[in-house]
């Protein structure tokens, strides 16, 4: 038989569960049910309690079955004391977002790095969402891959400044490139030594040479080391993207530098050079340069030697033709210098 309560029981009974709760505090509470607009929680007392939908998420779109499990605890933050139909109102979204910045402040003192999610560009920069916390990423602080993000996608930052008072949360991408480089560096670094041959990848190209990239930093191969044979530009040769065996010819510890050789990688043709040729022999020759003071011959190949102008001008005169880069031509060599790669032609003497 159930039992029956008085008036004095019924209070004794609420007065078990009636919490004294105000505006500010923080509670915790268990989701309910959700309504079109938010969800009701129990937090232990008297009256109901309920979370607007604008109180669960800094993202208008989301809703608050989307955020909160129904049955799970959560700690919310009272906005409104309880009101005339005995209704408490909660916000979620405002102690989530005090657990993060307290949280961002602990990443910012310990230097680490955390992935954000990109909202949308700005003049200046990128907008990102720090789990409910709006970020800004200056485009000075982006690295170049990183700037042509979309919304939707994650990048990996550290923290520049961090004022809660303010709102205020700079980001920096380039920071997390610099300090992942450093590390990159430092292993390459312990890695590679002088006549080394490594597989790089060349990445950028200039006037003076390519810089390849072997193991995540960019070395550079000048462009005499480019080739036996006479580089115009390094493009005659190479194009970005592709794969190289390179050698290792210098390391710069000091300034973080590394120099590299593709010409290594093949057999030196003047080894050959001074093998086959001897002064006054006649070659023919193929001119692969044209200069003030002369026409630069490769008489085998991968190795020049240069005939004076006198002498080309004399054969010119005498053949009644002007010669051009890529005919050929007969010469004798005058001077051989193997060690110092130096060949000096002059003309046969039925070429004159």
């Amino acid at each position: 038989m159930a039992k029956k309560y008085s008036d004095e029981d019924f209070e004794s009974l609420l007065a078990q569960y009636d919490y004294t709760f105000k505006r500010g505090d923080i509670v915790k509470g268990i989701v309910c049910a959700y309504e079109s607009d938010g969800a009701i929680v129990d937090i232990g007392s008297k009256c109901t309690a309920f979370v607007p939908s604008n109180e669960v998420s800094s993202d208008r779109k989301a809703k608050a079955e989307d955020i909160l499990e129904k049955g799970g605890e959560y700690e919310f933050l009272i906005t409104q004391d309880c009101d005339e139909n005995g209704k408490f109102t909660l916000s979620y979204k405002k102690v989530h977002l005090a657990h993060t910045w307290a949280e961002l402040a602990t990443i910012k003192e310990a230097d680490e790095t955390i992935s954000v999610v990109v909202t949308q560009h700005v003049k200046g920069g990128i907008i990102v969402d720090v789990s409910g916390v709006q970020g800004f990423i200056p485009q000075g602080q982006l690295c170049a891959k990183e700037s042509a993000c979309e919304p939707g996608d994650k990048i990996d930052v550290k923290i520049l400044t961090l004022d809660k008072s303010q709102n205020n949360l700079i980001l920096s991408n380039k920071k997390v490139y610099e300090t992942n480089m450093a590390e990159t560096r430092k292993n390459v670094f312990s890695q590679i030594e002088v006549g080394q041959v490594v597989k790089g990848e060349v990445v950028r190209i200039t006037d003076f040479g390519a810089f390849v990239n072997i193991g995540g930093v960019d070395c550079l191969l000048p462009l005499s080391q480019i080739s036996w044979k006479w580089v115009e530009h390094p493009t005659d040769l190479l194009s970005v993207g592709q794969e190289i065996n390179v050698e290792i010819i210098d390391i710069d510890y000091d300034k973080q530098r590394i120099s590299l050789s593709l010409k290594n990688t093949e057999p030196d043709p003047w080894i050959k050079a001074e093998e086959e040729l001897k002064e006054g022999d006649i070659k023919e020759g193929v001119i692969t340069r044209l200069k003030a003071f002369g026409a630069f011959v490769e008489v085998i190949p991968g190795v020049e030697a240069l005939l004076p102008q006198s002498a080309l001008s004399e054969f010119q005169n005498a053949k009644g033709k002007i010669l051009n880069i890529g005919d050929k031509i007969d010469t004798k060599i005058i001077k051989f210098n193997p060690k110092d790669k130096r060949i000096s032609l002059g003309l046969p003497t039925d070429e004159v």
